[in-house]
């Protein structure tokens, strides 16, 4: 059994999530929120947060919708060969969507595919369908803030940190995203092999939290002109939601606007909180699309609603629920034109009220 308090363990563990021909960088291994902070200024980190924040460029094919779908990121490195992206990318191909180029993974990771997935699945151009429109993934990462699909494996020439990471260190609802080794260590152990984070690993969490939510808006602020419109598909109630919503978004969708710290509250702050409302990220499912994808799952598997909740809480793909047919029904819904055209529209026309209430949140944040 890997143990939680030891390092070395801990890496032979992260070399099992990445996938051959690429390699685990070790120094890239991010077990604690304050591994995640002090990845900022590696050379790695530093140098594809200025190349997200301030350089990089889409190259999309001309269409009028083009939606940025952002992704969640997995423990499998690369992305798209994970079981999650797996499932989704062959929903989407499933639903008429082809790549507009010949951008892709190794070879060998293709002949490693399952039959039951086309090889289009590890595909890393954006996609397009016979209406005019394109899906450009990109796939939200801590600690890169953003990891378009086609620079998964490089960037500028150079290899890309994103198929050679490992970073638990966020999810202190795992038990163990600590760092015991370190001197500023503070989590309390409540079992052999969970932990509670401590004062020093929630303040680096809302340090490192609100880091990547400024990153996500810069770049996204930056190439919003490229899109139509601005989706995200992220599971309810973690990390990367929390990453992406304004304080009046938090409440409905059950995430925290706050974390303590001694006696103090610090505020979480999303990319929403940072976006004008016309460039905001619109996050998928809704609360109300998980109930409803749960009742129809409870219907296709012949199950009651509580036995579906189960499944629906162990995810498909054995990952979040985000692969589950019924949620995936949704994005694919969501993709469609009429109600794209008209989400885009509402945005555009979004009062001027809702802009002056934005700013005045962010001259007193």
């Amino acid at each position: 059994m890997v143990t939680v308090t030891d390092r070395a363990q801990r890496v032979l563990e992260s070399k099992q999530k990445i996938e051959s021909p690429f390699l685990l960088d070790e120094t890239l291994c991010l077990y604690s929120p304050q591994d995640n902070v002090d990845a900022l200024a590696h050379p790695r980190i530093a140098d594809w947060l200025r190349f997200i924040r301030n350089d990089y460029t889409p190259v999309l094919p001309p269409s009028l919708r083009r939606i940025l779908l952002l992704m969640p990121c997995t423990k499998t490195k690369p992305y798209p060969f994970s079981s999650e992206h797996k499932h989704i990318n062959q929903y989407l191909l499933d639903a008429g969507y082809r790549p507009t180029g010949d951008i892709a993974l190794p070879g060998e990771l293709r002949e490693r595919l399952d039959e039951k997935f086309s090889a289009d699945v590890l595909n890393l151009s954006p996609l397009m369908n016979d209406h005019g429109t394109v899906i450009h993934r990109v796939v939200i990462s801590e600690p890169m803030a953003l990891v378009p699909y086609e620079c998964i494996a490089s960037y500028e020439g150079k290899p890309s940190p994103a198929t050679a990471y490992d970073d638990p260190g966020l999810f202190e609802n795992r038990g163990n995203a600590v760092s015991p080794w370190r001197p500023d260590f503070t989590a309390e152990a409540v079992s052999p092999t969970r932990w509670r984070w401590g004062d020093e690993e929630r303040r680096h969490y809302v340090f490192m939290h609100n880091v990547m939510a400024e990153a996500m808006a810069t770049a996204i602020a930056r190439t919003a002109h490229y899109y139509s419109d601005i989706v995200a598909w992220v599971a309810p109630g973690l990390t990367h939601r929390s990453f992406i919503l304004e304080w009046s978004e938090r409440a409905a969708n059950k995430v925290a606007a706050w974390r303590k710290v001694g006696s103090a509250r610090m505020r979480l702050v999303g990319a929403n909180d940072h976006l004008p409302a016309e460039r905001q990220i619109e996050c998928l499912p809704t609360p109300a699309q998980c109930a409803d994808a749960i009742r129809r799952l409870s219907r296709r598997l012949d199950v009651s609603i509580s036995h579906a909740r189960g499944i629906y809480a162990r995810g498909g793909a054995d990952a979040t629920p985000l692969a589950l047919p019924e949620l995936l029904d949704v994005l694919v819904t969501r993709l469609a034109g009429a109600q794209a055209r008209e989400a885009f529209a509402a945005r555009r026309t979004a009062t001027h009220s809702s802009l002056t209430e934005y700013r005045k949140r962010k001259d007193t944040a």
